[in-house]
């Protein structure tokens, strides 16, 4: 890994702008920042073979520490910022980094580009046994985080797969980068695509819709990236001079619900991409430009996928897994990735909802995605999860209040055949979230959310 961070940081030119907020980071400046960077992190004793935990906002600091950590040759370990301590401490237990790095000063509401790090010894922490020097963290829809570990060559050749996908950001062009670096798509479409072909990447101020609007205009970027959720509030105040320079957009990281993107389709003139992968395969498939909906497009190259007894299977070297391997996921040379899925005529691959959102109610089949669906389309709801808890349970976050269960429940009663409704509703601002930046899918997480 060290080999291949080092390439990237010395491609395309010194005054290359790299980083974009209020001031810009040229490709010279980052090179020299990391190299700073990996001087503090070496002084700390961290060297090839440590493992590190890195929990810091998205910033221009928290982009440059990750590069210098490889460079040193170490094993990295991104976290969300907005985990607690509870919650850090079971990754913690999991993975027992020997390094703790973080920021001296919790995030704000608005985006940073600096932070100042505090690096903490664990004297019980253990170094990399394996190669891997990626570790990621994934729960699925249930339970106990899963341990993801990747190695440099399956890091290159997702970098790769980006950089050879139709219609992805090319060199010269502006990404405004709304998805989380501490998750995949962030981290390998987001900083290390945008390094491997010159792309600068922009950060709105906010995750606002008239901040992120203000961003692309300033900027003039030509192409966002982010989440349903980013680009549903986008819908909310279309503004399509904000965005005239921007000639695509895409979700990753979760699946676009398609009232939404008919939504922003109407609003904004044009569709919002997908691209579909998970933490444990990286990035699988991609329709930058939107047109094969509800289809998430053609495998990209280097990808070996299948479907098999209606699920969607990738062809992996190793299991993904560094702790407790899941025979029930890999096997064979073969892992099941848990989503539903077929291919059209075309070679596109459709996903069909999730193998466990197929549930039995009063003898008859309901997928809880479909009732998801029809909760997301009201007005006021921004995030939906339905779950099998004895009955059909809807939980659904509204930021901004103002609509009882009572009315949710009315609401999809013309939407939704009888037996499909869900008997009990629980309105709460936001729904919590797994380790994996995904919708927690477990009954008792979702009940004790308030």
């Amino acid at each position: 890994m060290r080999e291949f961070v080092t390439d990237l940081l010395r491609r395309h030119g010194d005054d290359v702008p790299v980083f974009t907020h209020e001031h810009t980071v040229t490709r010279g400046a980052l090179r020299a920042s990391v190299a700073a960077e990996a001087g503090l992190l070496a002084a700390a004793g961290v060297g090839e073979g440590s493992s590190v935990m890195l929990q810091v906002p998205p910033s221009f600091t928290q982009f440059e520490v990750v590069l210098a950590l490889w460079t040193l040759g170490a094993r990295v370990i991104p976290v969300d910022h907005r985990l607690t301590p509870t919650e850090v401490g079971v990754l913690v237990g999991l993975t027992e980094p020997q390094h703790f790095v973080r920021a001296a000063t919790p995030a704000g509401d608005s985006f940073r580009e600096r932070y100042e790090l505090v690096t903490e010894l664990r004297p019980d922490g253990v170094p990399a046994a394996t190669g891997h020097r990626l570790v990621q963290f994934t729960s699925g829809s249930t339970g106990r985080p899963k341990v993801v570990g990747r190695g440099t060559g399956s890091i290159i050749r997702e970098v790769l797969r980006f950089g050879a996908a139709e219609g992805m950001t090319r060199r010269g062009e502006r990404l405004l980068l709304l998805n989380n670096p501490a998750y995949s798509f962030g981290l390998m479409g987001g900083l290390l695509h945008s390094l491997a072909v010159g792309v600068e990447v922009v950060f709105s101020a906010r995750h606002l819709a008239e901040d992120v609007l203000k961003a692309a205009e300033r900027h003039q970027v030509h192409f966002i990236s982010g989440q349903p959720y980013h680009f549903g509030l986008l819908a909310d105040v279309a503004d399509r001079s904000a965005l005239r320079s921007v000639r695509a957009a895409f979700s990753g990281g979760e699946m676009m619900p398609g009232e939404v993107a008919e939504r922003f389709a109407a609003a904004y003139g044009f569709r919002v991409g997908e691209c579909f992968g998970t933490t444990e395969t990286g990035a699988l498939t991609m329709d930058a430009a939107g047109t094969s909906r509800p289809s998430v497009g053609r495998p990209l190259p280097d990808t070996g996928i299948r479907v098999r007894d209606g699920l969607v299977e990738v062809a992996l070297d190793e299991s993904p897994y560094l702790v407790g391997d899941d025979p029930s996921r890999f096997a064979d040379g073969w892992f099941r990735t848990g989503d539903r899925g077929e291919f059209d005529a075309h070679g596109n691959l459709r996903l069909l909802g999730r193998s466990d959102s197929l549930v039995m109610v009063r003898g008859f089949n309901v997928d809880l995605t479909e009732v998801e669906a029809a909760l997301r389309a009201h007005p006021l709801v921004t995030e939906a999860v339905a779950v099998l808890d004895g009955v059909v349970t809807a939980y659904v976050g509204a930021p901004s209040g103002g609509v009882t269960a009572e009315e949710v429940r009315a609401w999809c009663a013309g939407r939704l055949a009888e037996f499909k409704l869900p008997e009990r509703v629980r309105v709460r601002r936001a729904l919590p979230r797994t380790s994996g930046g995904k919708l927690a899918r477990d009954p008792g997480v979702l009940a004790g959310a308030r």
